[in-house]
């Protein structure tokens, strides 16, 4: 089959970077599905297992969204059968989606949303269950129509995750959303997303978000460069209030700041359920079978933003280089192998 890896660090100018593979064809096993990739989408965690994973050689193939049908199921297989449209962000310790078959456990994959096509409903797994763990899971913002109460702060709204959140926490929350942007363009998609307010935060956070909410906010999802802004986000967080991240802080930060008053930090991880087989595995596959329910019904859309073209090392390469450059809006996509 044919498929995009690398087999060394290298910098992304290098051919050798990312190569076009062919490599055997898996056999599906147990709970898993074999997966006919028809599109994926790029994350920033693509870029940092690149950088810092060595394969020493062999063939790491990366990728950890896609989109597909499945071709062939493992014994113990109940969720799906061969002919399926599913959509998936896969785990973190397999080989990835930029292959054109994939092995993935049925617990962690979903129905495809039927209004999407393969390249919309591939932009939308990792960025979905992120933001979701995050904002239902570990930071617990209710879900429902009540009436309107608590603030939510998405920073790094116009990337991947927090459009998703943003899209989640104003459709099945009753919350006030304030999202971050810094340019014209992510300004714009952080509004159409449907955040409430939008500030920058290249500039004062704290005078912004204080003129929107006056008290500061019940919740933070800090998804970006989280070291420089934590000051910040601990004196805007009411007493009580939580702080949840998914990036790798690149200093450590100073919890001690949030004893007064008694903050709370959440990690979220999208693949710890995967990597540590947990007893709620399969809730993946229930929240990606509602976010398709939900997408369906035009509660929420696709974040795609870009379609790079055919899955090949030339369009990985460039999908990586644009993600690196930390000015990505939504989703980049390719789709069908050349």
């Amino acid at each position: 089959m044919k498929a995009v890896a690398y087999r060394h660090l290298l910098p992304l100018a290098d051919p050798q970077s990312l190569l076009d593979v062919e490599l055997p064809a898996p056999q599906a096993h147990g709970r898993d599905l074999l997966v006919k990739v028809e599109a994926i989408s790029v994350n920033p965690v693509d870029t940092k297992i690149r950088q810092r994973v060595d394969p020493q050689g062999a063939d790491k193939v990366l990728g950890w969204d896609a989109a597909g049908t499945v071709v062939a199921v493992g014994e113990e297989v109940s969720l799906f059968k061969p002919g399926d449209r599913v959509y998936y962000a896969g785990a973190i310790d397999r080989p990835g989606s930029n292959a054109e078959l994939q092995l993935v456990d049925e617990r962690i994959v979903g129905r495809k949303p039927a209004t999407l096509d393969f390249a919309q409903a591939a932009a939308l797994p990792l960025t979905t269950i992120t933001a979701w763990e995050l904002l239902f899971d570990r930071l617990g913002v209710p879900r429902g129509s009540s009436a309107r109460s608590g603030v939510v702060l998405v920073m790094g709204g116009a990337g991947g995750v927090g459009s998703m959140a943003i899209q989640l926490a104003r459709r099945l929350t009753n919350v006030t959303v304030i999202g971050s942007a810094s340019r014209d363009d992510s300004r714009a998609w952080v509004r159409e997303m449907g955040a409430h307010h939008v500030v920058d935060h290249r500039g004062d956070l704290v005078a912004q978000v204080r003129a929107v909410s006056p008290q500061g906010v019940d919740c933070v999802l800090s998804l970006t460069h989280t070291e420089q802004h934590f000051p910040a986000l601990v004196e805007l967080l009411k007493p009580q209030g939580r702080l949840g991240l998914i990036d790798d802080p690149a200093t450590p930060l100073d919890v001690k700041l949030l004893k007064p008053k008694s903050l709370s930090l959440h990690w979220e991880f999208m693949y710890t359920r995967s990597l540590y087989q947990t007893d709620d595995m399969q809730a993946q596959h229930q929240l990606l079978n509602e976010v398709a329910d939900l997408v369906d019904a035009g509660v929420l859309r696709s974040t795609l933003r870009e379609n790079l073209g055919a899955i090949d090392a030339a369009s990985l390469r460039k999908a990586h280089a644009q993600l690196e450059s930390a000015t990505t809006i939504g989703k980049l996509v390719l789709s069908g192998f050349a």
